[in-house]
């Protein structure tokens, strides 16, 4: 009986997508390649056709591999697809790694956006963002309110769970992907930005995933590298020739001390300290 509630009350909420989205008539969106951008381009594709348009930012505080990802995933879903360079580092703001870093971040990706829409005559900008979002510290939340961005997803009630199920259902790969964020989260607020440090976390997380870890997150803290991964992969490091081998190669990126966190990943870590 439940389940059956469930399933009743899910498809409600995708049919309600589906609405929202041809209401909408056209749109450019923010598209990541991840979970939930993945998932909103392909039902927008499917509701709106050519009227829908992919847009991905391309920048240093994203990494590269998500970047082809998402050029790679756009393909597969059929939908028409864009991307620009962001110069992030260039705004003080981001830069600096402030707390409202993020504000800045969406504000020049939103309006590079609306340029585009505007170029391409398409009505409406969205973004991925879903109903759970709204419940952690996210001030580009507020850039999207002020630009006028209409955020689908979490209109319609859309939990990151339903994302995933109906991801699966649609046969989209990105169902079961570990969530993303941009690389500047890996950093303690109010610590400086700059390509070589994001370049360092980078290839540290691209080797620990080549390694097999999935969920993972490499904390930058000066000198010393803080991993998170799940507590199911947690094992994976007490294995010696796996943990020499993680020392070494994260030391020769430049960390003098390399340690796990006993927590395991937890997403928006470094909001503790606001």
């Amino acid at each position: 009986m439940d389940l059956g509630r469930n399933r009743e009350a899910l498809e409600k909420k995708f049919h309600h997508l589906r609405e929202f989205l041809q209401s909408l008539e056209s749109v450019v969106i923010a598209y990541s390649g991840g979970v939930d951008s993945s998932f909103l381009a392909s039902v927008a594709f499917e509701s709106l056709g050519k009227k829908a348009l992919a847009v991905t930012a391309e920048s240093p505080l994203f990494p590269g591999r998500e970047i082809e990802e998402a050029q790679k995933l756009a393909r597969e879903i059929g939908i028409l697809h864009e991307s620009f360079p962001l110069e992030g580092l260039k705004i003080p703001e981001i830069s600096q790694n402030l707390p409202e870093r993020c504000y800045y971040c969406k504000k020049a990706l939103f309006k590079k956006l609306w340029s585009l829409a505007h170029a391409k005559k398409l009505n409406h900008v969205v973004d991925g963002a879903n109903y759970e979002d709204k419940d952690d510290y996210r001030p580009g939340m507020q850039a999207a309110a002020e630009m006028k961005v209409h955020s689908p997803l979490k209109k319609t009630g859309l939990t990151k769970i339903e994302i995933r199920k109906l991801s699966k259902q649609r046969g989209l790969r990105t169902w079961d992907k570990p969530s993303m964020a941009c690389l500047a989260s890996r950093f303690p607020y109010k610590v400086t930005l700059t390509l070589d440090k994001l370049s360092q976390v980078e290839k540290a997380e691209q080797f620990l995933q080549k390694k097999g870890l999935k969920q993972l997150r490499v904390r930058h803290h000066g000198k010393t590298a803080r991993i998170e991964v799940s507590p199911q992969e947690m094992h994976f490091f007490f294995q010696k020739d796996c943990r020499e081998e993680i020392v070494q190669t994260l030391k020769k990126l430049g960390f003098i001390y390399v340690t796990l966190d006993l927590r395991g990943y937890q997403s928006g870590t470094m909001n503790e300290m606001l």
